[in-house]
């Protein structure tokens, strides 16, 4: 094996190219938060069984939008790969069936949504809040088709580097969502307030004006000529809509389990009291908000390595992984700084409760301690995800959540009287151990060339 020696040009012309698509895509992650605040802060407004309501129906739409999410990942690294090798003409075909399969997913999730009977009950939610759930989920499930039609068009934009449109639209979408949550929920211009059933229709709403807009753009700008996007219309073809959820399934069943280690992890803590719950909920907040800056990175990555694939280019394939890695690394020393650093005062952003800000400055030290393992496993995941390599990270991930991270989380918590720092700890070693195996997965693999296995997909006769 030839020893990897970086040379500066290249790894400064990596990082910049990294850095240049990150910025967009954390800003578009960033916006995506937003949506769930300003949702919170206007239901809150309304009135504290308002907020109960949509607290829950927010927390199952997240398993839905996740699924949804997972299953188009497999959309930016074929295009990515597909550019990366100068086959633009092909990525008209790959992704008009990519269309094809998230209007399904689109339609499974409004079902599954709407008919999320079962899990409010399995969930324990209190009588006087499962009818509002039920209408929140109800109006929210109209908004699945766009959501992942949507993501088609942000894999296809960000798999041809180009990720600012992405940007563009969850900014709009978040400016769109507070006045038209408002006068939905609090009921103006003549409309009757509809409390947390306003904030689902809300929600959709906005989700297909993002949909549509995205897609106005693609048809009109010249960036997306020549690609033959909608030149003809073409029938489902299985064998390719096969090949997309070959990549696709997997990220969704990943994403699954980390939404779930995380539900569950809420579910286990809310048995331990309301000051308990309200401090995980502190610190959860915070490590989910400062998540969003290396998942934004894990998505450039996926893109840098895609197109080191379709070019051909084994060294390509270790810069963009390694020099994306680094850059993680990078962003979590500032995250873990403030966290480690300032615990008190960022809990006292959120409540002036002693009590609730002693335990949340704790969790939140907690989260800091994470916030490497979390930022390389997100990272070496979109390394691999930019390889099509998919099925290996999903059982390394299953594997380290739920057979590791859930169970040490249980122990410490219950058996050792430790609590939320319990739980908090056993998310500390399952994201530890998903990171050094998803890290040695993407350093094997590139450099034992499995990435040729996954060169992009010919086109079809």
């Amino acid at each position: 094996m030839k020893p990897f020696r970086p040379e500066r040009a290249h790894l400064l012309h990596e990082v910049r190219a990294t850095v240049r698509l990150a910025l967009p895509l954390i800003a578009a992650q960033l916006a995506a938060v937003g949506s769930n605040v300003i949702d919170a802060v206007l239901a809150g407004h309304v009135s504290a069984h308002v907020l109960g309501a949509v607290a829950v129906g927010a927390s199952i739409w997240s398993l839905a939008i996740v699924s949804g999410i997972g299953m188009m990942m497999a959309v930016p690294p074929s295009v990515a790969q597909l550019d990366g090798a100068g086959r633009r003409s092909e990525v008209g075909a790959v992704f008009r069936q990519a269309l094809w399969l998230a209007l399904g997913m689109g339609v499974v999730l409004w079902f599954a949504v709407r008919h999320a009977e079962p899990l409010i009950e399995l969930i324990g939610v209190t009588a006087s809040l499962r009818h509002d759930v039920q209408r929140f989920l109800l109006a929210i499930s109209w908004g699945a088709p766009a959501l992942t039609c949507y993501f088609a068009l942000r894999g296809l934009s960000e798999g041809l580097s180009l990720t600012r449109p992405s940007m563009y639209f969850s900014l709009g979408g978040l400016v769109l969502l507070v006045p038209l949550g408002y006068v939905l929920m609090f009921g103006k211009l003549g409309i009757p307030p509809q409390g947390a059933h306003g904030c689902g229709v809300a929600t959709a709403i906005v989700l297909w004006l993002e949909m549509l807009a995205f897609g106005v753009y693609v048809i009109f700008r010249r960036n997306y000529r020549g690609l033959g996007l909608f030149d003809r219309f073409e029938w489902p073809d299985l064998r390719r809509i096969g090949q997309l959820a070959h990549i696709g399934l997997p990220m969704a069943v990943t994403l699954l389990a980390e939404a779930g280690l995380f539900v569950a992890t809420a579910l286990i803590i809310a048995t331990l009291g309301e000051d308990v719950i309200a401090s995980h909920q502190v610190a959860i907040n915070i490590a989910s908000l400062f998540f969003m800056i290396p998942l934004g990175l894990a998505m450039a990555i996926t893109v840098r390595v895609g197109n080191a694939v379709g070019r051909g280019d084994e060294r390509g394939v270790r810069y963009a992984g390694l020099c994306g890695i680094g850059l993680t690394l990078v962003t979590q020393l500032f995250s873990a700084g403030l966290m480690l650093g300032l615990p008190h005062v960022i809990a006292s952003l959120y409540t002036h409760e002693p009590k609730v800000i002693a335990l949340a400055a704790q969790l939140i030290m907690l989260a800091g301690l994470f916030q490497f393992s979390d930022g390389i496993q997100v990272a070496a995941n979109g390394a691999l995800r930019g390889l099509k390599d998919t099925r290996v990270p999903m059982a390394i991930t299953l594997f380290a959540y739920w057979m590791i991270g859930m169970p040490v989380g249980w122990w410490l918590a219950f058996h050792h009287g430790m609590g939320a720092r319990g739980m908090w700890i056993g998310l500390i070693a399952g994201l530890s151990v998903a990171a050094v195996m998803l890290f040695i997965r993407f350093w094997r693999s590139a450099w034992k060339q499995r990435w040729r296995r996954h060169l992009p997909m010919t086109a079809p006769a």
